[in-house]
């Protein structure tokens, strides 16, 4: 098994198609870890006042400390992901916990902002894109491990443990979170609410509950951007040692981190935090999430009949009618994404179609040189 998760699969429909794939996975990677550090600044200067009006400088700060916590080594990084993602997991189930057993406070209603002005999408297409949209982000990074393949003594085991593991608790977090929120809210104030967790804490502890909620925040978002800036350089790192990027991208220091990867991915994602154009980012991000899995469930197909031989240590459940199942539904999505944003859908269009005319270039060199 080899590193680089998407663009090793997608590989296997030929070496242009895990070029485009991979410039993909990493531009959406990129997005992410540029997002999640501008939330953190949001964030943390709704919590700390004094650091409110500083939004790009605290990204850039964080996104640099988090690479340098990676460069020092994979287990400081992982270390640092362990202990983040338990508090961050702790921090909702608490939430969740009180929801069903403290009352809500007399008066705290008063705390809350007013939604009485918040507008309904216009079509029910439209909402149940913008809602899918948000539920895709909220479970995207479940196939994380995928990208340390080969820094796993037993992939064949853990592997599909780890991936499965992380679903299922999404899944239960994802559940009981709502759950919580529609207990302490309603539909009537939920439907409008633009932070339900916040408003659901100001309920339930007065003006405490906002800062309870930001400091959950604060460290979540940390946590993913923490894991972002893990697993992305592996995705340049796979592309590098296939050819398709410059050779001294795979180098790896002491730590086992391959740092030339991970300072280019700090240096991209840094860049799209001073660009400040978050709206489009986030826009083409979302298109090209469901992409990169489409690319993905496509490559299990073909290897599963290019490779008939090759051992099969996890059964994939009902295949291939599972696979094939998931491939239309997300192909569906993408297609419902596009006809929701002809905008954003044209320009990503054309990323890719940029991205495939340089891996022809790149792939012909590659050729030539082999000559």
């Amino acid at each position: 098994m080899r590193a680089g998760g998407t663009f090793t699969r997608a590989a296997l429909l030929g070496e242009k198609a895990g070029f485009v794939v991979g410039c993909c996975d990493f531009t959406v990677q990129s997005v992410a870890n540029a997002t999640l550090a501008v939330a953190f600044a949001e964030f943390a200067g709704e919590l700390l006042p004094v650091l409110a009006g500083h939004v790009r400088l605290l990204g850039i700060l964080a996104l640099g400390s988090l690479a340098i916590l990676n460069w020092i080594g994979l287990k400081t990084g992982s270390r640092a992901q362990e202990i983040t993602s338990s508090v961050k997991a702790l921090g909702l189930i608490a939430v969740v916990i009180a929801a069903f057993t403290v009352s809500v406070k007399p008066g705290a209603a008063a705390l809350l902002p007013d939604n009485s002005s918040f507008v309904h999408p216009h079509s029910i297409f439209l909402g149940l894109m913008l809602a899918l949209q948000g539920v895709v982000v909220t479970y995207d990074g479940w196939y994380a491990p995928i990208y340390f393949v080969e820094e796993d003594t037993d992939p064949a085991k853990n592997l599909p443990r780890s991936m499965i593991g992380t679903a299922l608790a999404c899944i239960a977090i994802f559940l009981l979170v709502n759950a919580a929120l529609y207990h302490v809210l309603h539909m009537d104030h939920l439907a409008g609410s633009q932070i339900p967790v916040m408003d659901a804490a100001m309920l339930l502890f007065g003006s405490y509950g906002k800062r309870i909620v930001l400091l959950i925040a604060v460290v979540g978002v940390i946590s993913s951007a923490n894991a972002g800036l893990m697993y992305t350089p592996r995705i340049l790192f796979s592309m590098s040692r296939d050819g398709l990027l410059p050779r001294n991208v795979t180098s790896v220091n002491r730590g086992g981190t391959p740092s030339p990867a991970l300072f280019l991915c700090a240096i991209v994602s840094i860049t799209l935090v001073l660009s400040g154009s978050f709206d489009t980012l986030i826009a083409i991000g979302s298109i090209l999430f469901v992409a990169v899995y489409l690319s993905g469930f496509a490559s299990l197909l073909v290897l599963r009949r290019s490779e008939p031989d090759l051992a099969r240590p996890y059964k994939a459940w009902w295949y291939p009618w599972s696979t094939v199942l998931v491939l239309l539904a997300s192909a569906a999505f993408l297609l419902g994404s596009v006809i929701g944003d002809l905008k954003h859908s044209l320009f990503t269009a054309i990323l890719v179609l940029l991205s495939y005319v340089v891996s022809i270039v790149i792939v012909r060199e590659k050729s030539h040189d082999q000559v």
